[in-house]
């Protein structure tokens, strides 16, 4: 490998590559990350869905298999267990965090201390612009095509608007899959991508082999899309027959689901007889259907832990990037890795090798490929 793939992002990181596994609910454990660490990538836990009890021996498990702390952790400061999140982070000295709703300037100032790079995932300029005056080291930015929670700006406008406004390197994610996607956000200065449904559907993913198979008919963009049905905001993700009813139900109707949801799994829910009656008078007296996203919101850990960890896709939610449709068989992480790496400097070498052959005493002509 050349110069082409040694970028502001694997300098920083200390990764063979410019490639970031990300954090993935119920899905990036630490098998996911020591193999993409291993292959040459970089690496997310997921900590906003790996149990308090459980995360310290999941990050031990990672630095064991891979002989250091050269991987990532994700948390959200909504979370219960953010502070041990912030704790372990620095205790490991990982080489770094992300986030969505990041920590506040004392607790950034903690991972610098500890020489820990923040890494926060924005969805508009706006975003990135704060982000940076907190302290970020790095950005990723997620366009519109990403999977899960996800902004309505495509990667191909949001990069460049954010490329010309900060200094710090700049991830792309949202719509990356190939060697070629990655040459191109090189092309454009970036440092490099960000992957999460390719990862997804890999051999070392834990999901379950029915998800997998889901995942794996999407044959079509359109079928990969956003509702707002299950909390009122943007939400990318694979169609099915859980998410048909929701959005086709009433006001009162998608309350009843929410209820209903939460009801079936009430031990993880906390949902009581009670407590359903309280909303649903509620309901009569307020807007039901504000109250079903509440509801719903906090069903979506068990809704996604139905179709991630249960194996039952049809139950639950399927977050998913667009480009689950470019991707037909499941391949090892070190078949991604490598192969988007050899792509992307076989795209560049190409460029490279077509600009010193053009003469350069004259401009290309009308009509003459570039």
């Amino acid at each position: 490998m050349n110069s082409w793939l040694d970028t502001p992002l694997t300098e920083a990181l200390g990764c063979r590559y410019p490639i970031v596994q990300t954090a993935m609910g119920w899905v990036a454990d630490a098998n996911l990350v020591i193999a993409t660490t291993q292959a040459g990538g970089f690496g997310f836990l997921a900590g906003a869905t790996i149990a308090a009890d459980e995360l310290e021996g999941e990050i031990l498990k990672v630095i064991d298999a891979t002989g250091g702390s050269n991987f990532g952790l994700n948390f959200h400061m909504f979370q219960d267990n953010a502070t041990q999140c912030v704790d372990l982070a620095i205790k490991y000295r990982l080489r770094a965090v992300s986030y969505g709703r990041g920590p506040d300037k004392q607790t950034i100032a903690r991972f610098k201390a500890a020489k820990v790079l923040c890494i926060p995932t924005v969805g508009a300029l706006k975003h990135a612009l704060k982000a940076v005056e907190l302290g970020a080291d790095l950005i990723t930015i997620q366009g519109g095509e990403g999977g899960g929670h996800t902004g309505g700006v495509p990667s191909s406008i949001l990069l460049p608007q954010v490329l010309a406004a900060v200094k710090v390197p700049v991830i792309a994610a949202g719509g990356f899959s190939t060697g070629r996607g990655l040459a191109s956000v090189l092309a454009a200065g970036g440092a490099g991508i960000a992957m999460g449904t390719r990862f997804l559907m890999t051999r070392e993913s834990p999901t379950p082999a029915a998800t997998l198979e889901h995942y794996l008919k999407v044959n079509d963009p359109q079928q990969v899309r956003v509702t707002t049905a299950v909390d009122g905001m943007r939400h990318r993700m694979i169609e099915n027959r859980f998410i048909n009813h929701l959005e086709q139900a009433g006001s009162f109707g998608r309350l009843r689901i929410a209820l209903g949801s939460a009801w079936q799994w009430k031990q993880q829910t906390g949902m009581s007889l009670g407590h359903m009656a309280a909303v649903f008078v509620r309901a009569l007296r307020e807007d039901p259907s504000a109250l079903s996203q509440v509801v719903m919101a906090a069903n979506q850990p068990v809704l996604l832990q139905r179709s991630m960890v249960d194996g039952a896709p049809d139950e639950g939610i399927l977050p998913s990037g667009q480009v689950a449709a470019a991707i037909g068989e499941l391949l090892s992480c070190r078949e991604v890795i490598e192969g988007i790496a050899s792509e992307a400097q076989q795209c560049l070498d190409a460029l490279l090798a077509r600009s010193q052959a053009r003469p350069s005493h004259h401009p290309a002509s009308i009509g003459e490929p570039l």
